[in-house]
């Protein structure tokens, strides 16, 4: 009997498999006359035009091999320096487009003065022969482009609506990611250069930030050895805190300098301030390969050969990716004083993959406990959006609002404030009556601030949402997880082991073990 009993829950088992089987496959042929798919030759095609994407991505072979060798922490790190690089390269096409091609095409020659040459030097000064060309603010015109026969195209309102819509949408960007898942020059540019010693000098508060990024995060890592946490994360936030505090904090200051000091000081303070911001950029970066080779070839040289104790080190995922938050957030700042400033981090930050990529597999070793990847990078994306981007959008902002304009360069000379552009835009379509509906949106909903309480409220509800799906995927993760314990310790019982049964072949995995395990859990 027991053998006959075997026999029958076998057969059982293999005709309620085949019926299940069939009963989705008949349910999906069902859905498919009814929802009128295309034939199965577009089907194919769909598929290849899927996997030419796939190839086509950028560094996906790389990083299945950082992944498959370092773990998911580590590879978040790559992947997070991949989206920071999309944003760039967004940037500079829109910047490009609707700022810089127009004035190319109705001012294609620059306006330099004599004695004035490219010498090279300004490659890491950003001053000298760059300051009179597009690189800055001061590059562009004030007037409205195309009024000799040819197309209308308003500089002022270009340049503002596109630096405007490219700080909405990241952080659109920004808010959406991480629900699911941050020396005093007295040269103006309206003169001639001064010499090279002169513009040398210039690096000189560039050198000292960035050696203050580079050192104290080093002396941070120390508190590990005399710091007893009971969980292993909370001395990595702890970490994370004193990283962003000190690295905005510098840009706290440098912020009020450049707003209060130099707006103040030059002729034409937002091409200095561009300036300024560009050599951060270049030393920000040639500091981040000092980084590697202090931080992670020489700790691999004294770990093996000299102090073995110490071993081979791991790759400061943390330490890295803040060093990446703060380089965004100068690229951010910049988006105003420096529309072509993108194209600088682009480059940086294709140096940065594969110098990374190299420094990490020769230098370095797979972390020994796992961390929880997805957690971590949540927590990047948001210090990505505060205090980086907010901080950054307040600092554009507060140009655009209270701060005057250059009276003897830039698109917004000679109006009382940026913001101006707009007003005057406005008083002009307001002669038009086909345009009176743009004017009064302007004037009672623009201009309103229940308008951008409403706003606020809305994101805040769409988080929220967002925020709730996500936990509810977290939980149904967790159960899944439960019940697949479950049915290897023959705890589950047979209707509830049906209904995951028909979710599981549902989602097109279906578990033969399950139904093995459920069906003889029924039988017995």
């Amino acid at each position: 009997m027991p053998f006959m009993s075997n026999t029958i829950c076998q057969g059982d088992i293999l005709s309620l498999h085949s019926a299940t089987l069939e009963h989705w496959q008949k349910q999906e042929q069902t859905a498919t006359m009814q929802t009128s798919l295309p034939p199965q030759a577009f089907r194919r095609c769909g598929a290849n035009m899927t996997l030419a994407k796939q190839t086509l991505e950028l560094w996906r072979g790389t990083m299945k091999e950082v992944g498959g060798k370092f773990g998911t922490g580590v590879l978040s790190y790559f992947k997070f320096l991949k989206w920071l690089l999309m944003f760039n390269i967004f940037s500079f096409l829109v910047n490009f487009g609707f700022i810089t091609i127009p004035q190319l095409i109705y001012h294609p020659t620059p306006d330099i003065p004599a004695g004035v040459s490219f010498k090279g030097l300004e490659i890491l000064t950003g001053a000298g022969y760059f300051s009179h060309t597009v690189m800055y603010y001061g590059g562009y015109s004030n007037k409205t482009q195309g009024t000799g026969g040819r197309s209308e195209y308003n500089m002022q309102l270009a340049y503002f609506f596109t630096v405007a819509a490219y700080m909405v949408l990241c952080g659109a960007a920004l808010i959406y990611r991480s629900v699911w898942d941050g020396t005093r020059t007295r040269q103006s540019p309206d003169k001639a250069s001064g010499s090279l010693l002169e513009e040398a000098a210039t690096l000189l508060l560039p050198f000292v930030v960035s050696l203050i990024n580079l050192v104290v995060p080093l002396f941070y890592s120390l508190f590990k050895k005399i710091e007893h946490y009971s969980n292993p994360r909370m001395q990595v936030y702890a970490i994370i805190v004193r990283n962003v505090i000190l690295k905005m904090s510098i840009l706290g200051i440098l912020c009020s300098y450049w707003m209060k000091d130099v707006a103040n000081t030059f002729s034409c303070w937002e091409s200095i301030v561009g300036q300024a911001l560009y050599r951060l950029v270049i030393m920000d970066f040639l500091f981040i390969m000092l980084g590697s080779f202090f931080g992670e070839f020489l700790s691999n040289v004294i770990g093996t050969k000299c102090i073995q104790s110490l071993g081979v080190p791991e790759f400061d995922v943390a330490r890295n990716v803040l060093d990446l938050i703060y380089a965004q957030t100068l690229a951010w700042i910049g988006i105003y004083f420096s529309p072509l400033l993108p194209v600088i981090q682009i480059i940086k930050f294709f140096i940065l993959f594969y110098l990374k990529k190299v420094s990490l597999t020769q230098n370095c070793q797979p972390p020994r406990r796992a961390g929880r990847a997805a957690q971590m990078q949540t927590i990047f994306i948001a210090i990505l959006f505060f205090p980086s981007f907010l901080g950054a959008l307040s600092m554009v902002a507060y140009t655009v609002w209270t701060l005057p304009p250059s009276d003897k360069c830039g698109p917004f000379r000679g109006l009382n404030t940026t913001f101006s552009a707009i007003q005057i835009w406005m008083d002009d379509l307001n002669r038009v009556d086909a345009f009176q509906w743009t004017v009064w949106i302007y004037q009672h909903v623009i201009r309103s601030e229940i308008f951008y309480f409403l706003v606020s409220l809305i994101i805040l509800v769409f988080i929220y949402i967002f925020r709730q799906i996500t936990q509810g995927r977290q939980l149904l993760i967790t159960l899944l997880r439960q019940q697949i314990v479950n049915v290897s310790s023959g705890e589950l019982s047979g209707p509830t082991c049906l209904v995951h049964q028909s979710w599981c072949v549902r989602s097109g995995c279906v578990y033969v073990m399950m139904l093995l395990k459920c069906r003889s859990n029924i039988f017995s």
